[in-house]
């Protein structure tokens, strides 16, 4: 969530709070038979490709390798990149390199904002896939302790940065989505704005099991995702049938409410893009 500076493409202007996925898988929109290309969906879809072709010309890309015991000049870090990374061939902390990401809008998600109103909160809290912290700064400043992790160390280093200027207490640190048992923490809720739908389906099964080993018994999960339903959808929505397959009864998980959304972006406009909000507990 940089607020300090932004990115033209063409006439569109780009526009921090969790981690909504900017990759598509292509740069430009096939036609297709028997109609036009310049769709909503295709249009937002091809800024994203814009911008992540231009942040493959911020940095050379570098082979993407498994985890070794050298990580100099490793951008991973050791760990084994998504997806997304290896699609992109650059990692997350790319994407804040200059200026704000795609989903970085510089306040808390309204989803998010609304569910925390609401009080729907309790225990410490855990901000899956923090950004530059806009939700875990909100949700600290009415009195959560919460813990917010990433993979960017640039974005880690804002949130850091606007938890100090706000004088708020948030614990804002560097983790791997698919190994949270490494923390050696216990959360009673989670928030994910925008981190389980960059993931392919078996990434989204190992993210629900890792956060599962972080979460108690009755640990409530919210999490707001693109959804593939209506029109102008971010660029990887995600079915009903996605989050209940990953967050099944067999992994530990329920699936107690998924309800249409909307996740905000810089290129969505003021009402954002379709999104699914589901309220997933812990078995």
């Amino acid at each position: 969530m940089l607020a300090t500076s932004s990115i033209r493409f063409g006439d569109h202007h780009e526009h921090p709070g969790s981690s909504l996925q900017a990759g598509v898988r292509s740069s430009g929109a096939a036609e297709r038979p028997g109609g036009p290309t310049d769709s909503p969906k295709i249009r937002v879809a091809s800024l994203f490709a814009c911008y992540d072709n231009l942040q493959d010309q911020l940095q050379e890309a570098r082979p993407l390798s498994e985890p070794s015991g050298n990580l100099a000049g490793d951008p991973f870090k050791g760990r084994r990149p998504t997806s997304h990374e290896r699609m992109t061939g650059l990692p997350w902390d790319a994407s804040y390199q200059k200026g704000p990401a795609p989903w970085d809008i510089g306040h808390p998600q309204p989803a998010i904002a609304r569910l925390a109103s609401e009080g729907a909160l309790s225990g410490v809290v855990l901000d899956a896939g923090c950004g530059t912290g806009e939700n875990a700064l909100h949700i600290a400043s009415l009195g959560f302790t919460v813990f917010g992790f990433d993979v960017a160390e640039i974005a880690l280093a804002i949130a850091r940065q606007k938890a100090a200027d706000r004088g708020i207490a948030v614990e804002f640190a560097m983790a791997d989505a698919f190994h949270l048992k490494q923390l050696g923490r216990v959360f009673q809720t989670v928030v994910d704005s925008g981190l389980f739908h960059t993931f392919e389906p078996d990434e989204q099964m190992r993210y629900a099991a890792s956060l599962a080993s972080v979460t108690e018994r009755n640990a409530a999960l919210y999490l707001l995702c693109f959804s593939d339903d209506g029109p102008d959808t971010g660029p990887h929505p995600i079915r009903q049938e996605d989050l209940r397959a990953a967050f099944h009864p067999g992994g530990g998980w329920n699936v107690v409410a998924i309800q249409p959304d909307r996740i905000h972006t810089r290129f969505h406009g003021d009402h954002g893009a379709p999104a699914w909000f589901a309220t997933i507990k812990r078995i």
